[in-house]
């Protein structure tokens, strides 16, 4: 009898995966689809353990999942973050990590712009002073808080890898009065293509009339914006988050928020997605907030469905992925192959 792989996707959010299914039985694989986001560990296990391949959208792959896994080549996380992964336990296993970093950066990018436009130019608020004035029949702008021409003002971006560097590049030409960049990781060859000078983190924090943050979450990112840094702010000030949302001290922004310590945030992700009621934010006029929505368009969700087709192949045929977190494994595999 022939071995016939195993493609298990633990959770997914398009309509459905018939163009996955597809490739997967023109190829004699078994496909098979479940929806285990909110299910118990033991039922992830029961349903991944015999996988050669998964795909995890937001299900949290933890250590003893991995553990758990018979013949595991490769884990796919459906998307460009992968901190619901525990990639130290993939590592151990000698099971590469496939990320897709290259799927969503326009519109992850345009969301960030689209919120530092919104919040420049009150866009929400004008919409509930103007349902106010059809019912009125008479303008009332006494609501909308003091705002300023962007023309001349300092944005920081904190974080310029792929996105962090397109909003770079599409901002530059907005007429800002200058664009701070900090990023101790980026190499010589994007800061010259670039054409930017990094800053210290401080500095963006304490000159940027607009704040963008584009890093990944990680135990030295985590709750970049806090007390602290939100204190070294400009009161005119906004902070726009469309990276992940432990980037941000929900409940010290909510209090500076409170306090117009600042004058207004933007917010695409959070903590629990999606955020429950006593969600800090929720009721704050000088925020606007978006469901975790900045990586969608009809392009994007069609494009990483094919790259992650591509890298199921590129598993299964025994090849390195396209983008891989844990690099290290395959370094291991060449070195023993």
């Amino acid at each position: 009898m022939n071995y016939r792989p195993k493609v298990v996707v633990t959770d997914y959010i398009e309509p459905d995966l018939d163009l996955e299914a597809e490739e997967m039985n023109r190829r004699g694989v078994d496909f098979v689809a479940h929806q285990l986001k909110f299910r118990s560990e033991a039922d992830v296990i029961a349903a991944v353990r015999d996988a050669d391949v998964i795909v995890v959208n937001m299900v949290r792959m933890t250590a003893t999942v991995i553990g758990s896994l018979d013949r595991c080549r490769r884990i796919i996380r459906h998307g460009a973050g992968y901190d619901n992964v525990d990639q130290a336990a993939c590592t151990a296993r000698g099971i590469p990590l496939a990320y897709c970093p290259d799927y969503c950066m326009d519109e992850v990018a345009e969301q960030a712009i689209a919120l530092i436009f919104a919040c420049a130019r009150q866009i929400p608020q004008s919409r509930i002073i103007l349902d106010d004035a059809v019912v009125r029949r008479q303008w009332n702008f006494t609501p909308l808080a003091r705002c300023w021409r962007m023309a001349g003002k300092t944005l920081g971006i904190v974080g310029c890898g792929r996105i962090g560097g397109m909003v770079f590049q599409k901002m530059r030409h907005f007429g800002f009065g200058q664009i701070l960049v900090c990023d101790p990781y980026l190499s010589p060859a994007w800061r010259e293509e670039l054409g930017i000078a990094a800053v210290p983190l401080e500095q963006v924090f304490r000159e940027s009339d607009y704040l963008t943050i584009h890093t990944p979450l990680n135990d030295e990112t985590r709750h970049l914006v806090n007390r602290e840094t939100l204190a070294m702010m400009k009161p005119t000030a906004y902070v726009v988050n469309t990276s992940r949302g432990p980037m941000v001290d929900h409940e010290a922004l909510a209090d500076a928020l409170r306090r117009k310590a600042i004058a207004g945030a933007a917010v695409d992700v959070y903590n629990n997605e999606p955020p429950e009621n006593t969600y800090p934010l929720l009721d704050l006029d000088n925020v606007i907030l978006t469901p975790h929505l900045a990586w969608y368009s009809e392009d994007a969700a069609w494009d990483i469905r094919r790259k992650i087709v591509e890298d199921i192949h590129l598993a299964l045929d025994g090849k390195p992925p396209r983008f891989c977190v844990n690099e290290e494994v395959l370094a291991r595999g060449r070195n023993t192959g």
